[in-house]
Order: C-alpha cells, then structure tokens, then sequence
C-alpha cells in the first residue's frame, strides 16, 4: 500500500486550515490544536517544521503565531509532499542513481521511473487552494478511471 505518514497527513490538514482563513490570517498552536482536533505537541512540531520548509512565517509576540508564506493557490500537493517527506519516490531507482542494489541488472527501472513522474505531475497539478475548495472539480484521470471500471463491471 502507498500511503503518505501521519505526520505528512497532519501537516497537510494543518496547511489546509490556514487555507481556508483570509490571507495574511495569523494563528497559533493552540488555535491550530483545537479547530483541528490534533494533539498539541504534534501541531506545535508541524508549524515548526512547516515554517522551515518556508511554507509558513512565524511571528513572535503576544499577537504571534503562524500564517501562509504564500497563495495557497501557488502552493501545489508536489510541493507539500517534497518539504514533508522529501519528495515522491514510488521504488528506490526513482530517488535517483544509487539507491538501489539492483539498478544496473533491473529490467523494471525505467518504467517505474515514468509511473513516478506522472504520478508527481499529477500532484504538480493539484493546488493547496484546490484542497479546500469545496465542490471542486474532480482530479484529472480520476473520473475516467472510475468510469472504466464501472464499465468492466457490467
């Protein structure tokens, strides 16, 4: 199964909360920690974490907090995924040369090196903005292909 970590989902829900305020909205870790019904200590190592992947500013002060770096519709699901958990890489021949024992005699490398761009193209397309939005349009790809197996059912 590929599945991003807790950490990673997390982050993203928190990401998505600043989304839907008004731009330049700052908010705390504690306000964090109950509109989104995470654990303190978890949101307070993801604003942290967030803020030095410059996804997020902090501001120190009484009035402080965090609040969006930039438009959440500038922000894409690659981006989110490359500064949480260092990027997409489906097998270990697509993180790049030298990950894996097997790269030289392995017959399956570039074809899983091609299932991996597209599948970070794919996130590439989709926006933080888009996220959030609700009633948004469906993902490319995603209609069709459920569509097809419906198909295969009948």
């Amino acid at each position: 199964m590929l599945r991003i970590s807790k950490l990673t989902d997390y982050g993203i829900v928190l990401l998505a909360r600043f989304a839907q305020e008004p731009a330049g909205t700052t908010l705390n870790a504690r306000e964090m920690a109950e509109t989104t019904a995470l654990p303190m200590p978890v949101v307070s190592k993801m604003l942290k974490t967030l803020a030095g992947a410059e996804l997020l500013r902090s501001q120190r002060g009484s009035k402080g907090g965090y609040s969006l770096l930039r438009d959440p519709a500038d922000v894409t699901v690659a981006e989110l995924l490359e500064a949480l958990e260092g990027g997409v890489a489906l097998m270990d021949c697509t993180a790049g040369p030298g990950h894996c024992d097997q790269e030289e005699r392995c017959t399956v490398r570039e074809p899983w090196q091609r299932i991996n761009s597209t599948v970070l193209a794919a996130l590439a397309n989709v926006t933080l903005a888009e996220l959030v939005k609700p009633g948004s349009a469906p993902l490319i790809g995603i209609e069709s292909a459920s569509s097809a197996a419906a198909q295969r059912a009948e």
